[in-house]
């Protein structure tokens, strides 16, 4: 699973936020902000990395469980899936 081309991560005023370019731009208009969690899964997603070490990398991070990250990356990738965001 990978970003769909077109979709960038761009910081606007200290905000992460989605945007679509060239082919992508035609079908998606307007940004998508995202919060500091969902930025860290975009960018592990983006630099091909899995589900599960995503998870991984959120409990060292953030002080959760493994439980809740899962939660939140399974719920986060079913998002951007649904909105045609990524592609396997």
């Amino acid at each position: 699973m990978r970003i769909k081309d077109g979709f960038v991560l761009r910081e606007v005023a200290g905000q992460g936020v989605v945007i679509a370019t060239g082919e992508a731009s035609r079908d998606f208009h307007g940004m998508i902000r995202l919060n500091g969690t969902g930025e860290m899964i975009w960018k592990s997603l983006a630099d091909g990395r899995s589900e599960e070490r995503i998870v991984e990398e959120l409990t060292e991070r953030f002080d959760i469980t493994e439980e809740q990250a899962k939660t939140d990356v399974t719920a986060f990738v079913r998002q951007m899936r649904d909105n045609g965001f990524l592609v396997d």
